[in-house]
Protein backbone atom coordinates (compact mmCIF):
# COMPACT_ATOMS: atom_id res chain seq x y z
CA UNK A 1 0.00 0.00 0.00
CA UNK A 2 1.30 3.83 -0.76
CA UNK A 3 2.47 5.78 1.95
CA UNK A 4 0.26 8.68 1.78
CA UNK A 5 1.05 12.39 3.39
CA UNK A 6 -2.13 14.39 4.36
CA UNK A 7 -2.46 18.10 4.54
CA UNK A 8 -5.96 19.58 5.23
CA UNK A 9 -7.92 17.22 7.91
CA UNK A 10 -10.74 18.93 8.88
CA UNK A 11 -14.41 17.84 8.84
CA UNK A 12 -14.64 16.00 5.34
CA UNK A 13 -10.21 15.56 5.22
CA UNK A 14 -10.65 13.81 8.52
CA UNK A 15 -12.62 11.27 7.42
CA UNK A 16 -10.70 11.06 4.52
CA UNK A 17 -7.51 10.14 6.73
CA UNK A 18 -9.97 7.87 8.28
CA UNK A 19 -10.80 5.74 5.14
CA UNK A 20 -7.07 5.86 4.36
CA UNK A 21 -5.84 4.56 7.51
CA UNK A 22 -8.95 1.67 7.28
CA UNK A 23 -7.96 0.74 3.92
CA UNK A 24 -4.60 -0.11 4.90
CA UNK A 25 -2.37 3.24 4.15
CA UNK A 26 0.52 4.60 5.66
CA UNK A 27 -0.88 8.20 6.71
CA UNK A 28 1.77 10.76 7.37
CA UNK A 29 -0.71 13.58 8.59
CA UNK A 30 0.32 17.35 9.26
CA UNK A 31 -2.22 19.31 10.79
CA UNK A 32 -2.02 22.89 13.38
CA UNK A 33 -4.79 21.42 15.72
CA UNK A 34 -3.63 19.56 18.38
CA UNK A 35 -7.30 17.62 18.74
CA UNK A 36 -6.96 16.73 15.02
CA UNK A 37 -3.54 15.25 15.75
CA UNK A 38 -4.40 13.69 18.82
CA UNK A 39 -7.85 12.02 17.49
CA UNK A 40 -6.00 10.84 13.82
CA UNK A 41 -2.94 9.29 15.88
CA UNK A 42 -4.86 7.50 17.76
CA UNK A 43 -6.55 5.63 14.64
CA UNK A 44 -2.99 5.30 13.45
CA UNK A 45 -1.65 8.23 11.66
CA UNK A 46 1.79 9.64 11.96
CA UNK A 47 1.92 13.33 12.55
CA UNK A 48 4.67 15.50 11.20
CA UNK A 49 5.73 18.97 11.90
CA UNK A 50 5.63 20.70 8.60
CA UNK A 51 4.26 20.55 5.63
CA UNK A 52 7.45 19.51 3.76
CA UNK A 53 8.45 17.15 6.20
CA UNK A 54 5.70 14.73 3.65
CA UNK A 55 7.61 15.77 0.75
CA UNK A 56 9.02 11.76 0.95
CA UNK A 57 5.90 10.03 0.40
CA UNK A 58 4.35 8.86 -2.63
CA UNK A 59 1.20 10.11 -2.35
CA UNK A 60 0.40 13.29 -0.72
CA UNK A 61 -3.27 14.30 -0.41
CA UNK A 62 -4.13 18.27 0.14
CA UNK A 63 -7.77 18.89 1.04
CA UNK A 64 -7.47 22.70 2.16
CA UNK A 65 -10.17 25.14 1.82
CA UNK A 66 -9.57 27.50 -0.26
CA UNK A 67 -6.66 29.03 -3.03
CA UNK A 68 -5.49 31.20 0.00
CA UNK A 69 -4.52 28.03 2.04
CA UNK A 70 -2.98 26.04 -0.92
CA UNK A 71 -0.75 28.95 -1.61
CA UNK A 72 0.40 29.45 2.07
CA UNK A 73 0.82 25.86 3.18
CA UNK A 74 2.12 23.61 -0.35
CA UNK A 75 5.26 25.99 -1.36
CA UNK A 76 7.17 24.49 0.91
CA UNK A 77 6.48 20.99 0.37
CA UNK A 78 6.37 21.17 -3.21
CA UNK A 79 9.65 22.66 -3.35
CA UNK A 80 11.25 19.63 -1.98
CA UNK A 81 8.85 16.94 -3.95
CA UNK A 82 10.79 13.81 -5.15
CA UNK A 83 10.29 13.25 -8.88
CA UNK A 84 8.11 10.48 -8.00
CA UNK A 85 5.84 12.13 -5.61
CA UNK A 86 1.99 12.50 -6.74
CA UNK A 87 0.84 15.71 -5.68
CA UNK A 88 -3.20 15.46 -4.99
CA UNK A 89 -5.15 18.53 -4.71
CA UNK A 90 -8.80 18.57 -3.37
CA UNK A 91 -9.66 22.35 -3.24
CA UNK A 92 -12.31 23.56 -5.30
CA UNK A 93 -10.58 27.02 -6.40
CA UNK A 94 -8.71 28.76 -9.39
CA UNK A 95 -7.45 26.16 -12.03
CA UNK A 96 -4.05 28.45 -12.28
CA UNK A 97 -3.41 28.42 -8.69
CA UNK A 98 -1.76 24.93 -9.53
CA UNK A 99 0.19 26.43 -12.22
CA UNK A 100 1.45 28.29 -9.38
CA UNK A 101 2.57 26.12 -7.25
CA UNK A 102 4.11 24.14 -9.74
CA UNK A 103 6.63 26.68 -10.53
CA UNK A 104 8.21 25.98 -7.15
CA UNK A 105 8.76 22.09 -8.52
CA UNK A 106 12.25 21.62 -8.43
CA UNK A 107 12.27 19.30 -11.37
CA UNK A 108 10.37 21.85 -13.59
CA UNK A 109 7.72 18.65 -14.10
CA UNK A 110 5.51 18.29 -11.08
CA UNK A 111 3.05 15.27 -10.77
CA UNK A 112 0.17 17.13 -9.93
CA UNK A 113 -3.38 15.78 -9.98
CA UNK A 114 -6.35 18.07 -9.43
CA UNK A 115 -9.28 16.27 -7.27
CA UNK A 116 -11.84 18.63 -6.78
CA UNK A 117 -15.09 16.51 -5.21
CA UNK A 118 -18.68 16.81 -5.28
CA UNK A 119 -20.04 15.02 -1.89
CA UNK A 120 -19.96 15.35 2.23
CA UNK A 121 -18.48 14.38 4.90
CA UNK A 122 -20.96 11.79 4.96
CA UNK A 123 -20.17 10.66 2.00
CA UNK A 124 -16.38 10.28 2.58
CA UNK A 125 -17.24 7.90 5.21
CA UNK A 126 -19.14 6.08 3.63
CA UNK A 127 -16.93 5.55 0.72
CA UNK A 128 -19.20 7.02 -2.09
CA UNK A 129 -17.65 10.83 -2.48
CA UNK A 130 -17.57 11.62 -6.20
CA UNK A 131 -14.32 12.81 -7.17
CA UNK A 132 -12.92 14.34 -10.50
CA UNK A 133 -9.48 13.64 -11.64
CA UNK A 134 -7.15 15.57 -14.18
CA UNK A 135 -3.63 15.31 -15.04
CA UNK A 136 -0.84 13.05 -16.81
CA UNK A 137 -2.51 9.52 -16.87
CA UNK A 138 0.04 8.03 -15.27
CA UNK A 139 -0.37 10.41 -12.49
CA UNK A 140 -4.46 9.83 -12.37
CA UNK A 141 -3.69 6.09 -12.11
CA UNK A 142 -1.74 6.80 -8.82
CA UNK A 143 -4.02 9.06 -7.81
CA UNK A 144 -7.16 6.53 -8.45
CA UNK A 145 -5.74 3.57 -6.68
CA UNK A 146 -5.45 5.98 -3.27
CA UNK A 147 -8.75 8.31 -3.46
CA UNK A 148 -10.41 5.32 -4.15
CA UNK A 149 -10.60 4.48 -0.44
CA UNK A 150 -13.05 7.11 0.16
CA UNK A 151 -14.26 7.83 -3.69
CA UNK A 152 -16.84 6.31 -5.73
CA UNK A 153 -17.61 7.13 -8.68
CA UNK A 154 -13.51 8.24 -9.84
CA UNK A 155 -14.18 10.47 -12.89
CA UNK A 156 -10.81 11.23 -15.03
CA UNK A 157 -11.85 14.16 -16.86
CA UNK A 158 -8.80 14.80 -18.97
CA UNK A 159 -5.63 17.17 -18.41
CA UNK A 160 -4.17 19.12 -15.39
CA UNK A 161 -7.36 21.79 -14.33
CA UNK A 162 -9.79 20.21 -16.10
CA UNK A 163 -11.09 18.34 -13.16
CA UNK A 164 -11.85 22.06 -11.68
CA UNK A 165 -13.42 23.46 -14.54
CA UNK A 166 -15.69 20.60 -14.52
CA UNK A 167 -16.28 20.69 -10.32
CA UNK A 168 -16.71 24.48 -10.72
CA UNK A 169 -19.40 23.83 -13.99
CA UNK A 170 -21.14 21.40 -11.73
CA UNK A 171 -21.14 23.67 -8.96
CA UNK A 172 -22.79 26.74 -10.69
CA UNK A 173 -25.65 24.45 -12.61
CA UNK A 174 -25.98 23.14 -8.93
CA UNK A 175 -26.51 26.62 -7.82
CA UNK A 176 -29.15 27.91 -10.16
CA UNK A 177 -30.68 24.43 -9.32
CA UNK A 178 -31.04 25.53 -5.96
CA UNK A 179 -32.00 28.77 -6.07
CA UNK A 180 -35.09 27.10 -8.05
CA UNK A 181 -35.77 24.58 -5.98
CA UNK A 182 -35.88 27.34 -2.91
CA UNK A 183 -37.71 29.70 -5.17
CA UNK A 184 -40.44 26.85 -5.29
CA UNK A 185 -40.42 26.39 -1.33
CA UNK A 186 -41.34 30.07 -0.83
CA UNK A 187 -44.10 29.09 -3.70
CA UNK A 188 -45.42 26.42 -2.00
CA UNK A 189 -45.43 28.02 1.45
CA UNK A 190 -47.39 30.85 0.31
CA UNK A 191 -49.80 28.31 -1.49
CA UNK A 192 -50.34 26.98 2.47
CA UNK A 193 -47.64 24.36 1.67
CA UNK A 194 -45.44 23.06 4.65
CA UNK A 195 -41.75 22.96 3.50
CA UNK A 196 -41.63 19.37 4.43
CA UNK A 197 -44.39 18.08 2.58
CA UNK A 198 -43.07 19.75 -0.49
CA UNK A 199 -39.64 18.43 -0.34
CA UNK A 200 -41.12 14.76 0.35
CA UNK A 201 -43.02 14.94 -2.68
CA UNK A 202 -39.81 16.21 -4.87
CA UNK A 203 -37.91 13.17 -3.16
CA UNK A 204 -40.34 11.07 -5.05
CA UNK A 205 -41.54 13.58 -8.20
CA UNK A 206 -39.68 14.63 -11.63
CA UNK A 207 -39.28 17.87 -9.84
CA UNK A 208 -36.52 16.45 -7.46
CA UNK A 209 -32.92 17.16 -7.23
CA UNK A 210 -29.94 17.03 -5.38
CA UNK A 211 -30.56 20.09 -4.73
CA UNK A 212 -33.65 19.43 -2.84
CA UNK A 213 -32.62 16.33 -1.22
CA UNK A 214 -29.88 18.53 0.23
CA UNK A 215 -32.53 20.87 1.71
CA UNK A 216 -33.75 17.84 3.26
CA UNK A 217 -31.29 16.67 5.01
CA UNK A 218 -30.53 19.93 6.33
CA UNK A 219 -33.41 20.19 7.62
CA UNK A 220 -35.46 23.09 5.52
CA UNK A 221 -33.87 26.13 3.51
CA UNK A 222 -32.65 28.44 6.09
CA UNK A 223 -30.39 25.98 7.87
CA UNK A 224 -29.27 24.74 4.47
CA UNK A 225 -28.70 28.53 3.37
CA UNK A 226 -26.64 29.25 5.63
CA UNK A 227 -24.56 26.25 5.50
CA UNK A 228 -23.86 26.12 2.04
CA UNK A 229 -23.66 30.16 1.19
CA UNK A 230 -19.72 30.49 1.55
CA UNK A 231 -18.28 27.64 -0.19
CA UNK A 232 -20.75 28.68 -3.14
CA UNK A 233 -19.78 32.06 -2.80
CA UNK A 234 -15.96 30.77 -3.17
CA UNK A 235 -16.71 28.62 -6.32
CA UNK A 236 -18.95 31.47 -7.80
CA UNK A 237 -15.80 33.84 -7.80
CA UNK A 238 -13.89 30.75 -9.06
CA UNK A 239 -15.94 30.31 -12.07
CA UNK A 240 -16.04 34.26 -12.63
CA UNK A 241 -12.59 34.49 -12.71
CA UNK A 242 -12.05 31.49 -15.24
CA UNK A 243 -14.54 33.06 -17.44
CA UNK A 244 -12.26 35.98 -17.27
CA UNK A 245 -9.30 34.93 -18.13
CA UNK A 246 -10.63 32.10 -20.90
CA UNK A 247 -13.20 35.24 -22.52
CA UNK A 248 -15.80 32.66 -21.92
CA UNK A 249 -19.48 34.31 -21.83
CA UNK A 250 -20.55 32.51 -18.63
CA UNK A 251 -23.40 35.24 -18.11
CA UNK A 252 -26.74 33.26 -18.07
CA UNK A 253 -25.61 30.63 -16.35
CA UNK A 254 -24.11 33.20 -13.50
CA UNK A 255 -27.22 35.19 -13.57
CA UNK A 256 -29.59 32.00 -13.22
CA UNK A 257 -27.23 30.85 -10.10
CA UNK A 258 -26.98 34.56 -8.33
CA UNK A 259 -30.87 35.30 -8.77
CA UNK A 260 -33.08 33.86 -5.96
CA UNK A 261 -32.65 33.49 -1.83
CA UNK A 262 -29.06 31.63 -1.57
CA UNK A 263 -27.96 35.57 -1.78
CA UNK A 264 -24.84 34.66 -3.80
CA UNK A 265 -24.75 37.80 -5.55
CA UNK A 266 -26.16 40.46 -7.58
CA UNK A 267 -26.82 39.51 -10.80
CA UNK A 268 -27.62 43.52 -12.24
CA UNK A 269 -23.59 43.05 -11.94
CA UNK A 270 -23.18 41.03 -13.64
CA UNK A 271 -21.01 41.54 -17.10
CA UNK A 272 -19.45 39.17 -19.40
CA UNK A 273 -19.72 36.16 -17.62
CA UNK A 274 -18.38 38.06 -14.50
CA UNK A 275 -19.71 38.79 -11.01
CA UNK A 276 -18.26 42.47 -10.29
Amino acid sequence: MATVGFVGAGKIGGRMVERLLAAGHRVRLYARRPEVRDRLAALGAENVERPRDLAGCDVVVSCLYSDEQVLDVLPGLVADLGPATVLVSHTTGRVETLSRLAERCPAGDAAFVDAAFSGTAADVAAGRLTVFLGGRAEHVATAAGVVGAYADPVVTTGALGSALRVKLLNNLIFAAITQVTLRGLEAGRAMGIEESAVLEALSVGSGGSAAARHIAAHGGSGPYIDAVRPFLRKDLAACRDFAAALGIDLSALLAAACDGPLGLGDAGLLEKGAVR
